[in-house]
């Protein structure tokens, strides 16, 4: 991961955020983020999993502590100067290098915890990482994010998974090895399996798909249940 995220791939991607100012599917990711924290009737302290350069930084509303963690320093570097950083309104910002798969947080430390472009892309989504957002999660707190939908066009449609999510219906008690295994344990994620994982710890508010400009994916926002 340090070679693949290495500074010149920072940069290209700090770039990148500059360019999709003129992309509507962005804007609607800010918008969505910014409705998140819209309901909450208070400032929130606010994670972002993998938040690479900063990129979503300037949607959040009413935040007063932003902590954004990211296994790439040199992403890290670029998100000390996110884009539009004049239009950041968080009262405070810590940058933390580690890797999401294993950095913990004490409980009860966040309102909301948000994951955009991360989570069923390039971290295994499952039932472990989930009960530690829920742990960090204060009582009523929200878990938004984003996956790659497993129907996204850019996902190889080989004859294996071909003939799995043909079968997938009608495969009764076996049916749950094949959608995880169609899932890759996590690293895609559609809604029967972002519920399973929530399940018991969150209370779902939204769910649905959403098409950027590059994949299909599922949006969440969830509602810790205690």
């Amino acid at each position: 991961m340090t070679t693949l995220y290495d500074a010149e791939y920072a940069r290209r991607y700090r770039s990148r955020d500059e360019e999709l100012a003129g992309i509507d599917s962005y804007h609607a990711l800010i918008n969505w983020i910014g409705d998140v924290c819209d309901r909450f009737a208070r400032p929130i302290d606010v994670l972002d999993l993998g938040c690479g350069t900063g990129r979503y930084f300037w949607g959040l509303r009413h935040v007063n502590t932003l902590t954004g963690l990211d296994a790439s320093q040199p992403m890290l570097a670029e998100a000390a100067s996110p884009t539009r950083a004049g239009d950041i309104t968080a009262g405070s910002i810590t940058l933390i290098h580690d890797d999401l798969a294993t950095h913990e947080f004490g409980a009860n430390s966040f309102d909301l915890v948000y994951s955009i472009g991360v989570l069923a892309e390039h971290v295994v989504l499952n039932r472990r990482l989930v009960e530690r957002v829920a742990r960090w999660l204060r009582p009523a707190g929200r878990f938004a994010f984003t996956t790659i939908d497993p129907a996204s066009p850019d996902v190889p449609k080989t004859l294996q998974r071909r003939l799995a999510t043909a079968l997938l219906p009608i495969t009764g008690p076996a049916r749950a090895a094949l959608h995880e295994r169609l899932m890759v344990g996590g690293m895609y994620a559609d809604e029967p399996w972002i519920r399973k994982v929530l399940n018991g710890l969150f209370e779902i508010e939204s769910i649905d798909r959403f098409r950027s400009d590059v994949h299909l994916h599922g949006r969440c926002v969830a509602r810790k249940n205690h």
